[in-house]
């Protein structure tokens, strides 16, 4: 029989043996963003060079900047560049990769403790591929959902992407003051972490880096509201 050492000890190496039998998972869920380019420059004062949907992030439902130390290093996806600049561009700073080191920063590395997605190639890369296969301005184009002057019901907007995908998304608007409309902004397509889709949490998820997205700029669009998709704002 093995002798026991001191409680504290025996304390300690039983919640070692707990955390190694079942280790705590940060998230449960992937939240693959699309912003719309016009939506944006409106807020932010910028240029929209963009007609379609682009990518703002691939962000887990919990834990931000989980390694402090794992620096962005874009040598890392430089085959992913050309790709990245056209899928998923810094809408204030073209030339710049702060973006998606931000990105990379806050997301990225908690993302990372899926072992898909475990290196920077593997994150990046993955957001694009997803980005690519939900191909949201084809699916909205489908339905007749285009950017144009008229006001669409947001149950046509929701259920057209809802049809299609099988899941909720969460959709945000811009909401100005004393506008009729609001304005089409953000829409949150959801995955488990074996990248099957699942429907997206009614409270939403906000980037609050203000040089990306102004927390306070997109809510939860309303239901019984007009919304505008602009071509240009």
């Amino acid at each position: 029989m093995k002798l026991c050492p001191p409680l504290l000890l025996c304390l300690a190496a039983a919640l070692s043996s707990a955390y190694v039998i079942s280790p705590p998972h940060m998230w449960t869920k992937l939240i693959l963003t699309h912003h719309w380019p016009s939506s944006f420059c409106h807020m932010e004062h910028c240029h929209a060079n963009f007609s379609y949907w682009t990518l703002h992030g691939l962000w887990p439902d919990n834990g931000q900047g989980c390694n402090s130390s794992w620096h962005f290093n874009s040598s890392q996806i430089e085959d992913l560049l050309p790709d990245m600049r056209k899928s998923w561009p810094d809408l204030l700073e073209p030339l710049s990769t702060a973006f998606w080191k931000y990105e990379w920063a806050k997301h990225g590395t908690c993302a990372a403790k899926e072992e898909a997605l475990s290196s920077q190639h593997k994150y990046f890369g993955k957001a694009l591929e997803l980005y690519h296969k939900l191909d949201l301005d084809g699916i909205l184009t489908k339905f007749n959902i285009t950017p144009s002057d008229k006001y669409y019901k947001f149950s046509q907007i929701e259920g057209a992407i809802e049809t299609f995908y099988g899941v909720k998304p969460k959709i945000q608007c811009i909401h100005p003051k004393n506008a009729d409309a609001q304005i089409l902004g953000q829409i949150e397509i959801c995955f488990n972490p074996d990248f099957t889709l699942v429907n997206c949490d009614k409270h939403g998820h906000h980037d609050k880096h203000l040089a990306v997205d102004k927390a306070s700029g997109y809510s939860v669009c309303d239901p019984d509201m007009p919304v505008s998709y602009p071509t240009h704002l």
